[in-house]
């Protein structure tokens, strides 16, 4: 959360929903019909805040945790501090009850409460969200589409810089699975089940650039499987399952998904490291 920020005039706090994600639930449909076009803000805990751009990614579009709406202060607390550094001085119009609204009333000054009988769906509370939100201008549905991507880049990839790899002047294709290009090469894909990108080799060129998420090796690949053995170094940040490029003398020869975190795979005399997905080809 501390790479990401809101776009436009406004924050819309909204209550979770326990089907995932969040937008085909029946509480998020009658919602949006008032807020698309709004930076909204979906409270829920044990994560905290989840922007709606955010909802399709893992683990927010696949836990399964009761939303009873009774939180201890344990969870008020990591919410609310997780919501007001997200919103920042930006104005809120907060349409929750129970827990979500005391996380709101004792973490912000200021905000606009539009659940006036305690159910965020019923008419009068759905009239208060419409009327309250006709101050403040939509944002353009290119800019929503241009942040949604910047910021799955910044959570998979840990920093603000891997705005990079959404350039301005990107163009999207693909229905599910969603593919980014850039002056007619493809950077990678957003795939449908994750919600995260897979990377083509280059996006790995403009990941070796932010220095991170990386494996080096000093021979040529001949197949698309990196075994432990092989690796010389990795950045010390990596996981399973992390997206990676794979580095020879500082050039890109792979893209890939770890089977091993860094530590593991610098020290494993057996086993596959780095399942490779695209590789350079002499």
């Amino acid at each position: 959360m501390r790479h990401l920020e809101p776009l436009g005039e406004v924050v819309v706090v909204l209550p979770c929903s326990m089907r995932k994600p969040y937008s085909q639930s029946k509480s998020h449909t009658i919602f949006m019909r008032a807020t698309k076009g709004y930076q909204e803000a979906i409270l829920t805990s044990p994560f905290g805040v989840c922007p709606r751009e955010m909802e399709r990614t893992y683990p927010i579009q696949s836990y399964d945790v009761s939303t009873t709406g009774d939180w201890s202060k344990e969870e008020i607390d990591v919410t609310g501090e997780c919501l007001k550094e997200y919103v920042k001085d930006l104005p809120v119009v907060a349409h929750v009850s129970g827990g979500y609204k005391e996380a709101c009333e004792q973490y912000l000054d200021g905000a606009v409460y539009t659940c006036s009988d305690g159910k965020t769906t019923s008419q009068e509370s759905m009239h208060n969200l419409r009327k309250t939100l006709k101050n403040y201008s939509k944002i353009r549905d290119k800019d929503k589409s241009l942040k949604k991507l910047r910021s799955i880049a910044r959570y998979q990839f840990d920093g603000r810089d891997a705005d990079l790899l959404i350039p301005d002047g990107s163009r999207i294709t693909g229905r599910f699975n969603r593919r980014i290009i850039h002056e007619g090469k493809q950077i990678g894909t957003l795939l449908y089940d994750t919600g995260l990108f897979s990377l083509n080799l280059e996006g790995g060129r403009i990941l070796k650039d932010l220095e991170r998420s990386w494996v080096e090796i000093d021979f040529d690949l001949k197949t698309n499987t990196l075994f432990a053995p092989g690796v010389m170094d990795a950045h010390p940040d990596i996981i399973p399952g992390d997206e990676v490029v794979i580095l020879k003398q500082g050039n890109v020869v792979g893209v890939g998904k770890t089977v091993l975190s860094s530590e593991e795979m610098k020290k494993a005399v057996k086993g596959v490291a780095v399942r490779i997905r695209h590789r350079v080809k002499n």
